[in-house]
């Protein structure tokens, strides 16, 4: 998830503080199963039948031969129950190339999770279609289905490790397989290292690496900054995001 080091608007500040101060957010929450953002990947867990969450980036940025994209990504999950979830994702993009800067939305994409857990291991699956309804600059040739697993090993209260794999069919065919392990530093401050190979079709292979950092403002208001690097082969040289997670549910 890419990052931007451009201050944020007051707007966004104050929105977010209303959110993190109101008494319906300001309670308790149990049973918030975690966010799918920050990192490469999603969270191996399913919203409750009925809730929902908002997931935002502020934009973010990456970089590689010289152009530079600028990426706003939206993502909303729905609990379904029987540990089913929707989710509807879509973004605004701005390139920069040369000079000449092109801005536009990419294709809208809908998909489906399924995730269980047993004891301290949690595992889910994740299949998607991405539509071709995007700005001509940024959308897709032809349909694209993504088919995504996440395993996650939960060792102390306070450590955990997680593989993730993806695949995507489309105009190219793409893989991905990363690694990561994630810190609690205290009740609502966490931080995550990650590290991952891809192979891009018609293009070649890559490897990177990054991390970040991640603040659970209320129970139900997170927040996120991270970053990735290009260690070899055909990868941006530089990706990094914030965002933030909204909870909405009992």
């Amino acid at each position: 998830m890419p990052f931007s080091f451009h201050r944020l608007k007051p707007g966004l500040l104050g929105f977010l503080a209303a959110l993190a101060s109101a008494p319906a957010l300001a309670d308790e929450v149990n049973n918030n199963p975690g966010h799918d953002r920050p990192g490469l990947g999603f969270s191996p867990a399913v919203l409750q039948a009925g809730d929902f969450s908002l997931e935002q980036g502020l934009p973010g940025w990456s970089r590689s031969g010289g152009v530079s994209t600028y990426s706003a990504d939206t993502l909303l999950r729905l609990g379904l129950g029987h540990a089913l979830e929707a989710q509807f994702s879509t973004g605004w993009n701005r390139v920069r190339d040369a000079g000449v800067t092109t801005d536009g939305r990419y294709g809208t994409a809908l998909a489906l999770k399924f995730a269980q857990s047993v004891d301290n291991i949690s595992w889910g699956l994740l299949g998607s279609v991405q539509f071709t309804d995007g700005d001509k600059a940024f959308r897709a040739e032809q349909t694209t289905y993504a088919l995504g697993t996440t395993v996650s090993w939960q060792r102390t209260d306070h450590h955990a490790i997680g593989i993730h794999a993806a695949a995507t069919h489309g105009a190219t065919d793409d893989q991905l397989l990363a690694v990561n392990t994630s810190y609690a530093l205290s009740d609502t401050v966490g931080v995550y290292v990650e590290a991952a190979g891809q192979h891009l079709g018609g293009i070649g292979n890559g490897s990177m690496a990054g991390g970040g950092f991640t603040w659970q403002v209320t129970p139900r208001v997170q927040l996120d900054i991270g970053f990735r690097h290009r260690l070899g082969g055909h990868a941006d040289t530089w990706q990094g995001g914030a965002g933030f997670a909204i909870y909405f549910g009992d």
